[in-house]
């Protein structure tokens, strides 16, 4: 009777085991976080919110973009290749921030407003190095198809996260920055460790020159995915400083929790559909690309379109009573932001589909679109009361993210016509 339940093809079964450990590892920090909003204040919430902004934008330079790359070869040695390529350039990106914030740690630090946050800066650096080792070997493992190894280990950083971040509450931001920090080395460990037993038997047969022709061949992937992915996160972490900057750490702390609550745990779920979606796309003729598109878009919008309703109908007085009343700006930004990060959700999966089509400047091009209005609209309105700002943004990104979609589908139909030519 049970299996009657079980979901019938292969697809809905990796999408089915990476949300479930997505569930799982989300469970865990929503269900302290009412208890964190009682340890940490708004401006605690703040700081972390600036260092992860600073963190994430030089992390997503980590590996140059090349992981995306070992979905692709069909030999696994070929795609083993790449898994070092990727470290290689991880380490000396690594390097290179280090000597970075030994000379202009306080510079930055004030750049991004916030003057306490120059100690914590120097963490940065390990960041790097733990972001650019958990998407190389994340990767390897969804080419092996390893989902089940891929949820455990979002339940391990998630739990072990939020065991720091309850036993560190007593240094105040820079406890939520250790406990992040933390959880992520774990995490990164013991999938690296898991990924080394099942691999080290093919590590013999990595070659240096055969490294520098798949980085010639994979070219693009820095060239042009690469800046779209960077365009992405000075998006990100430019919201982040002009709210720091234009208004206050405090104000900056009520968004970030807001953001944290809804758009973390559905960017887990993105994420894993993404994993398994991207090798759908991979394996799939060019010819079922807009169909296999517009089934996901459909049944996504479907399933999360009642949740996001939720939210914003709400999203404030559930803010309030879970969290307390010093966080009902951060349940008005929540409700605000509930089309915009619905929007977002169903096509953040999608974009894979340029790498698939060898098409990255096209959705390059849109990214920097994306990247200018946003912060355009904070610079230009900053005089409004947050929240009417924070209403004109979410208005403005929802729209274009319905133009992205458009784009998606005349790119699918324009090379699939290139190619019969």
């Amino acid at each position: 009777m049970i299996n009657n339940f079980k979901p019938k093809s292969e697809f809905s079964r990796n999408v089915l085991t990476l949300m479930t450990g997505s569930a799982i590892a989300q469970a865990i920090p929503i269900a302290i976080t009412p208890i964190l909003t009682r340890l940490y204040t708004p401006e605690d919430f703040g700081l972390l919110a600036l260092y992860m902004s600073a963190a994430s934008l030089v992390s997503v330079l980590a590996t140059g973009r090349y992981e995306l790359a070992i979905m692709l070869p069909k030999k696994d040695t070929d795609a083993l290749h790449i898994v070092f390529l990727s470290l290689w350039i991880t380490l000396g990106m690594t390097l290179l921030a280090s000597v970075i914030l030994f000379f202009f740690n306080g510079a930055i630090a004030n750049f991004l407003g916030d003057a306490t946050l120059a100690s914590w800066l120097y963490m940065i650096p390990l960041s790097i190095f733990l972001s650019g080792l958990y998407q190389s070997v994340n990767y390897w493992n969804n080419r092996k198809k390893q989902y089940r190894r891929l949820a455990v280990n979002k339940i391990i950083q998630s739990s072990s996260t939020a065991t720091l971040h309850l036993g560190l509450g007593n240094i105040g931001g820079g406890g939520l920055i250790l406990g992040t920090v933390a959880g992520q080395a774990l995490a990164a460990s013991v999938l690296g460790k898991q990924t080394w037993s099942s691999t080290r038997r093919l590590v013999p047969a990595v070659t240096k020159l055969k490294m520098l022709a798949l980085l010639r061949k994979y070219r693009k992937l820095p060239l042009l995915n690469l800046p779209n992915v960077f365009i992405d996160n000075i998006r990100t972490a430019g919201i982040n400083i002009l709210i720091a900057k234009f208004f206050t750490g405090a104000v900056l702390g009520q968004f970030a929790l807001a953001w944290k609550m809804v758009q973390a745990p559905m960017s887990l779920i993105g994420r894993s559909l993404s994993q398994v979606f991207f090798e759908r796309l991979a394996t799939a003729p060019q010819s079922e690309l807009a169909s296999i598109i517009r089934t996901f878009l459909l049944k996504a919008a479907v399933i999360s379109l009642p949740m996001f309703l939720l939210i914003y109908l709400f999203a404030e007085p559930l803010f309030i009573v879970v969290f307390g009343e010093q966080w009902a700006l951060a349940g008005q930004a929540a409700s605000i932001m509930s089309p915009w990060l619905f929007f977002n959700f169903l096509t953040s999966p999608v974009a894979t589909v340029f790498v698939i089509l060898n098409r990255q400047e096209v959705v390059l091009g849109f990214a920097v679109v994306y990247m200018v209005i946003p912060l355009l609209l904070l610079t230009l309105f900053q005089h409004l009361d947050f929240t009417l700002l924070l209403t004109l943004l979410s208005i403005t990104m929802s729209l274009l993210l319905l133009v992205f979609v458009a784009i998606v589908f005349h790119t699918i139909a324009h090379t699939q016509k290139a190619a019969q030519t």
